[in-house]
C-alpha cells in the first residue's frame, strides 16, 4: 500500500525579485514499510520533499498523498491534524522541550491527542524500553547526551503511533557510535512495527542502513535505488 504518492511536484521560492526553483516536478511512491533515504548536495531539493511530505509546506504546482488522501487540499487546521496523527517527526537538532524530563517529552503528543493517564503511561513506558533508555525517564535533556536525546525523539516520534515517521539529519549532530546506535534503533522499530521511514540525510552511516535511496540533483530526482 502506498503511504506516500507525490505526484509531478514543484516548488518555487521569490524573496524579491529572484526565483528559486527548489524542486521541478518530482513523482515519487513510498511503499507502507520501506526505510528510504532521500540524498543529495545541499540545494538538491531533499529537505524541501521531507518538508512536503511532512504538510510543513505546501507545492508551489503538484499533489501530495499521504496515505491516499490529498493533503494540498487542506487547510491549515487540517495539515496539523494530520502531522499530529498519522506523521512523526525526528529533528537534527532533536527539538526535546528542556524543562520536561525524557518521559514528559515522549508524553507530548500523547497529551495532545487526549489518551487517558494509564494509557500514555503503558506507551511511554513501552517505547523507553524500545530505546534503551527506562533509566533516564526522569532525566531533562540537559542530563542525557546527544544520543540518549535523538533516542528520546525517537520515542516522541512513535508515541502516537504514526504510520509515517520523516527524519531531517538525524544523525547529523551525533558522532560515529551514538549516530549507529541511533540508526539501529530506527532500523528495528522499523521491522517490529511496519512503519514507514522517510529520511533525509548527508550521512553515509545512514545511507548504509536504508533499504531504498532516492538521490536529488537541482530538484529532481536523479536516480532511485533499491539496496536490500
Amino acid at each position: 500500500m502506498e503511504v506516500v504518492k507525490i505526484e509531478n511536484v514543484a516548488r518555487v521560492y521569490q524573496i524579491g525579485k529572484v526565483e528559486t526553483k527548489a524542486l521541478r516536478g518530482v513523482n515519487l511512491s513510498i511503499e507502507n514499510g520501506e526505510f528510504t533515504a532521500l540524498v543529495g548536495p545541499s540545494g538538491s531539493g531533499k529537505t524541501t520533499l521531507l518538508q512536503m511530505i511532512g504538510c510543513l509546506d505546501q507545492p508551489t504546482t503538484g499533489k501530495v498523498f499521504i496515505n491516499n488522501k490529498d493533503v494540498t487540499s487542506l487547510n491549515r487546521n487540517q495539515r496539523a491534524d494530520m502531522r499530529r496523527g498519522t506523521i512523526g517527526f525526528i529533528f537534527q537538532f532533536f527539538a526535546l522541550i528542556p524543562t520536561l524530563t525524557a518521559y514528559e517529552n515522549v508524553e507530548m503528543p500523547l497529551l495532545l491527542n487526549g489518551h487517558a493517564p494509564a494509557e500514555r503511561r503503558e506507551r511511554i513506558m513501552e517505547l523507553l524500553k524500545a530505546v534503551d533508555l527506562t533509566d533516564r525517564a526522569n532525566n531533562r535533556p540537559d542530563q542525557l547526551s546527544g544520543g540518549q536525546q535523538q533516542r528520546v525523539a525517537v520515542a516522541r516520534a512513535l508515541a502516537s503511533k504514526p504510520t509515517l515517521i520523516l527524519a531531517d539529519e538525524p544523525t547529523a549532530n551525533l558522532d560515529t557510535t551514538n549516530g549507529q546506535q541511533v540508526m539501529e534503533i530506527m532500523k528495528r522499530l522499523n521491522k517490529e512495527t511496519g512503519v514507514t521511514f522517510i529520511f533525509a540525510t548527508h550521512d553515509p552511516r545512514v545511507i548504509n542502513y536504508a533499504s531504498r535511496v532516492v538521490t536529488l540533483q537541482d530538484g529532481l530526482i536523479e536516480k532511485d535505488t533499491q539496496t536490500r
